[in-house]
């Protein structure tokens, strides 16, 4: 896909106006009618008020109005105007006095800012005037007289006025950083309100056991679990993260720490990337997850943090007039990803040893597999390196039928709507890397393993994300919105995160190919990894200038040391 920006240069540069070249009647177009307009104060002492009197007699009662100056261009204004001009504060006057000529020295030895001041709001100059105005030197020629250079007013502050009026804005944070607002998602948006009302209850999230992170339940006013909720510094390799395991991992083995392919403490972006992924596909195997901000007294902070809390929350107490200058009283909010909790599932591990001892029915196996086709598209997408068969989740029920009409005889079993397979992927927060595995471990997808992935896609599958994919304008607006998702993270690195839109693209094109050669998800895993770079290319030819975007394709040929892990 490419597209063409043109853009008109401009070769042709206006001519700046030259004042010492234009003649006497262009000059005065130019600046005489203007300047004078507003610079040459009216004689009439009753229009602009005793200041305007004072300044207006000052400057021509003891002046020889019958004068001539001697000069290219004649002009009949009084000798101390000439002189004085640049200590004059532009007011506005009369346009009696406005198309007389101007003479050329006036032209040679004004400053342009002399039309700059020359705008200026007169109510706005007036005190400074009082305060700066000094009699003008006297001298017998009035064209030998140096000019007085172009001063620079400022717009005085009156006593009453406040002279702090930036300060809000510089000192107050932005209301939005930790505000969680979802306009486009209305049950979402209820979700998270009904969390936070819940913590200022008193309701406070619970830490899970299981996993290698700070994760938490979150629960509404009635105590129910509605959300899983991950810190990002409190993922596996995050600075407070509770679980002692991963730095034991960190101290002891530094050689095998971490994923070498991922972006550190990015898993919160990863979680809601793949939902982001599965609502623009229509997969619905994600549960809703989005970036939220949240604070608990729950939650893993360091002592620093919650001995300034209780240091502010004494001070607001016994002494409001300083408590009320504080920003925040509370614990710092923590930003992560909040995931919708779904209920009624189970570990997919549970579900699979189940469905080998007692077969599904056919059509729920092929439900099953349907559902089975969108969890591998999600992951391949994604590159996926944490997909066990304990972290996608599988939610299994049967029709509720009354036992005294399963002995009725007449009883019509046709109408009774077979079991219902539903699957759930979560735990994304270790995806999209920025290059494929080629060090240690593969971090191979478990389900690769089981015999739904040796059925090729189905019919299904190729309506359902085929030619959404095989779109570049499409793929390239998925990559726009997980740039404005990811560039959230105070960290964001941009080479990076078209490092890993390149090793997507790859993912992408694999994935259609597979779809379109009717291939299996076996097959599909041991296809040779690929990475599609986005190049920008500029074309400048003449007036027109030309950006193309270049795409380049190529393996990767290096593999880990172990495939099996």
């Amino acid at each position: 896909m490419s597209s063409n920006l043109i853009d008109f240069v401009e070769e042709v540069t206006p001519e700046k106006g030259n004042l010492n070249g234009m003649e006497n009647s262009i000059g005065d177009q130019y600046i005489g009618k203007d300047l004078t307009e507003q610079s040459i104060i009216s004689k009439d002492p009753q229009q602009f008020g005793d200041l305007d009197a004072a300044l207006a007699s000052k400057n021509f009662n003891n002046s020889t109005n019958n004068q001539s100056i001697n000069a290219s261009t004649t002009m009949n204004q009084p000798p101390n105007l000439i002189r004085n001009l640049g200590q004059f504060v532009p007011q506005p006057c009369n346009s009696v006095e406005a198309d007389q000529p101007i003479t050329n020295r006036f032209l040679h030895q004004q400053d342009q800012d002399i039309l700059h001041k020359a705008n200026q709001s007169y109510e706005a100059l007036t005190s400074d005037l009082i305060a700066s105005e000094q009699p003008a030197a006297k001298s017998n020629d009035p064209m030998t007289a140096p000019l007085a250079p172009p001063r620079s007013y400022s717009v005085p502050s009156s006593p009453g006025s406040s002279t702090q009026e930036h300060q809000p804005l510089l000192s107050r944070r932005a209301e939005e950083e930790y505000t969680n607002s979802f306009p486009d998602d209305r049950s979402y948006q209820d979700l998270v309100r009904r969390s936070e009302r819940a913590i200022e209850q008193g309701v406070y999230p619970v830490r899970i056991v299981q996993g290698s992170s700070g994760s938490y339940f979150v629960k509404d006013e009635d105590k129910q679990t509605i959300g899983v909720f991950k810190p990002k510094n409190e993922e596996p390799y995050g600075q407070l993260n509770p679980k002692w395991t991963k730095w034991l991992h960190k101290t002891c083995c530094p050689c095998c720490f971490g994923r070498g392919c991922l972006v550190p403490n990015q898993g919160y972006l990863s979680e809601a990337g793949a939902s982001l992924i599965d609502m623009k596909l229509g997969l619905n195997v994600v549960p809703k997850t989005r970036v939220v901000h949240f604070c608990s007294k729950t939650f893993n902070y360091n002592a620093i943090d919650r001995a300034k809390s209780k240091t502010k929350m004494y001070t607001s107490e016994h002494f409001p007039s300083v408590g009320k200058r504080f920003h925040r009283i509370g614990l710092p909010p923590k930003v992560g990803s909040m995931q919708t909790f779904v209920e009624g599932y189970k570990d997919a591990e549970y579900w699979l040893r189940k469905f080998e001892s007692d077969p599904l029915p056919k059509q729920t196996q092929r439900q099953y597999q349907l559902q089975f086709e969108r969890l591998v598209i999600l992951d391949y997408i994604i590159r996926n390196t944490d997909r066990g068969n304990d972290n996608w989740l599988i939610k299994y029920t049967t029709p509720d039928v009354d036992e005294d009409e399963t002995q009725a005889p007449e009883a019509d079993w046709s109408i009774v709507n077979g079991p219902n397979v539903e699957l759930a992927a979560i735990d994304n927060g270790l995806a999209f890397p920025f290059k494929h595995p080629d060090q240690w471990r593969t971090y191979p997808y478990h389900w690769s393993w089981l015999p739904e992935a040796q059925t090729p896609f189905s019919a299904e599958a190729r309506a359902l994300v085929y030619d959404q994919l095989s779109d570049s304008r499409f793929v390239e607006s998925l990559t726009s919105d997980l740039h404005e998702l990811f560039s959230q993270d105070k960290g964001f690195d941009k080479t990076l995160f078209e490092r890993q839109m390149a090793v997507m693209r790859g993912q992408i094109l694999n994935l259609c190919q597979a779809i379109n050669e009717e291939k299996s998800p076996e097959q599909l895993v041991n296809m040779p990894p690929i990475v599609i770079e986005k190049k920008h290319e500029i074309t400048i030819g003449g007036r027109l200038r030309t950006m193309t975007d270049h795409f380049q394709q190529r393996i990767q040929r290096r593999r880990p040391f172990f495939s099996w892990c």
